[in-house]
This record gives C-alpha cells, structure tokens and sequence, in this order.
C-alpha cells in the first residue's frame, strides 16, 4: 500500500471477528476495501436502512448486498422498522433517535453473530466537523476531544480507525482500486447543520487542521485529568470531592459514576455537577437519583449510593 497513513489506521485493527457498517458511500467502502487486505481479520458486512429517502435508501441496501456478495462475505440487513420496536431510549430529536437506531441494530449483530465489536469509517474531516459542531453547542474541552478511536458502549465495542485519514485519501484510494460506491444526496443538502458545517470546512481546508490540534490538545488534557484525579472509595468523605479543583473533581465523579455501572451514555455534566454540588454544598439535597436506579446519598459528611 502506498499511502503509510492507511497502511497504519489498517493495522490498527485487532485481529479477530468483526462487523464492518457499510452504508454504501465512499467511506466506508473504502474501509472494507481496506480491511479484505487482513487474513487475520473475518468481516462481517452490516447495514442498516433508515427508511429515510424511500427507493434510494433500499437500493442502497441491495447495494451493499451485493457487494459482500461479490467479495465472498456475510452480510446482515435490517429495516428501521425492524430495529425500531426493539429500542430501549428513542432519541429526542431525528439524529439521536437514529444514533440509538444505529446502536442497537449494532448490539444485536454482534451479539448474534458473536463478533468481537463493530468498525466505522469515521475519518478526520468527520472528527474535524464533530469538533466544530461541539465547539458551537458551547462543549467543554471532554466534548471537544472529539470522537473516540475505541469505545465501549456497554458490551458493544466500536472501533474508527480511520480518524488520523483524509475524505480525500480514502477517495484517492477508491479511485486507484478502481472501486465504485453510491453518492447519497442528502449529505449535499442545507437542511442540516452538520452538511453546512462540511460545506463551509470545504471552503476553508486550513480550519479543519486547527481543529484536528484543538481535539489532540483536548485529549491531552483528558490524559492528564484522569490521570491526576483520585479514584474516590465507595463511599466518601464529601469534602474529598469537594475540595478538589473542578476539573479533577469532575474527572474524578465522572469515573465514581462509571464505577457504579452506570452507562456513560447516561452520565451527563449536570449528572456530574448535581454529585460535586452534593458532596460540597451541605444545604443541597442529601440524595439524588441516577440512571439505572442509582440513589446517591450524602449523610454525616460521606458520600455514598445504593439501588432503588
């Protein structure tokens, strides 16, 4: 392989099983592509049809079939309206009720065909507009990080090894290889932020570099914050977590929070902020509810939970 850059988000991959999400665009074909290079890896071809652009959407979905069809690898579809009924939190809004979509058809994958996690072909100019729609949304600098090259949602293990690659490598890739994909026409349209955020990142190539600096500047601190945060006992004296500088203390209520099995979906900053407000404002209320029936208590100076 020519390009060193793809070579090295290529062998970034854990040997083993796993399942590749193909919507049929350039990305992640090219990510496909890419990975059929691995003998230590079996792939596993997903897609999933948001039902959101009718006749286009299920012919991408034939696309994709016929795809692993042709490179000898198992496939699995699904409909929205068959992941639907299944989903344990709809999102709010269209997008987060399709990242939740995305979720569980991935988790039921997995699971049902035991492979160890999921791939995606998130790569930097992705990262680069994830970074700046947070930036905007007002982020602090654990948002601004960015996405992640190896997360856990739960059991679901996701990989994005392609965050160091170029839009543009991965096309000049495809074209080389002489690989085809499908253009979706919703990602031209104006209706939605994320596309005017691409748009303008277009117009100003040099913006998308600082932004990628931002996000490693970002991690780096992360790094260091937990790093230099105490890993608070199950139960504690307030004051501990109260006399912390804030930004170890919440590094350091966000992992006690992990520690107590709650989703990191579902830990939010006002979660954080109301256990540091607990444990450092006497007159606060002494308990506060938590996702997965948490109850935190403070009682004579010590911070503690316990299961609803």
């Amino acid at each position: 392989m020519d390009d060193p850059g793809l070579a090295s988000a290529l062998q970034s991959v854990p040997s083993g099983r796993w399942a590749v999400a193909v919507s049929s665009g350039a990305d992640s074909v090219a990510l496909l592509a890419l990975l059929r290079s691995r003998s230590d890896l079996q792939l596993h071809v997903i897609h999933l049809d948001h039902q959101a652009r009718g006749q286009e959407s299920a012919d991408d979905a034939a696309w994709v079939a016929q795809l692993a069809a042709v490179w000898n690898l198992p496939c699995t579809l699904a409909t929205r309206a068959e992941v639907e009924p299944g989903l344990k939190s709809p999102g709010r809004n269209l997008s987060a009720h399709f990242r939740a979509l995305r979720l569980a058809f991935f988790e039921r994958a997995v699971r049902e065909h035991q492979l160890a996690g999921v791939i995606l072909a998130h790569h930097a100019d992705d990262q680069a507009e994830t970074v700046l729609q947070r930036l905007l949304r007002g982020s602090g600098y654990q948002g601004l990080c960015g996405m992640a090259a190896s997360v856990r949602f739960g059991e679901l293990r996701i990989l994005r090894p392609l965050l160091d690659v170029s839009r543009a490598q991965l096309r000049a890739f495809l074209h080389s290889s002489g690989q085809t994909w499908r253009e979706d026409p919703s990602n031209a349209s104006d209706k939605y932020l994320r596309n005017r955020l691409r748009q303008h990142l277009a117009g100003h190539p040099q913006l998308t570099g600082e932004l990628l600096k931002l996000s490693a500047a970002c991690r780096r601190l992360r790094r260091w914050t937990r790093q230099a945060a105490p890993i608070l006992d199950v139960s504690f004296p307030a004051r501990q977590l109260a006399d912390l500088p804030m930004i170890l203390a919440q590094s350091s209520a966000r992992q006690w929070l992990l520690d107590r099995h709650i989703d990191p979906r579902n830990i939010t900053p006002h979660g954080i902020d109301q256990l540091i407000t607990m444990a450092g404002d006497a007159a606060s209320a002494a308990r506060a509810d938590f996702p997965g029936g948490l109850a935190v208590r403070r009682r004579k100076g010590v911070v503690f939970a316990e299961r609803r």
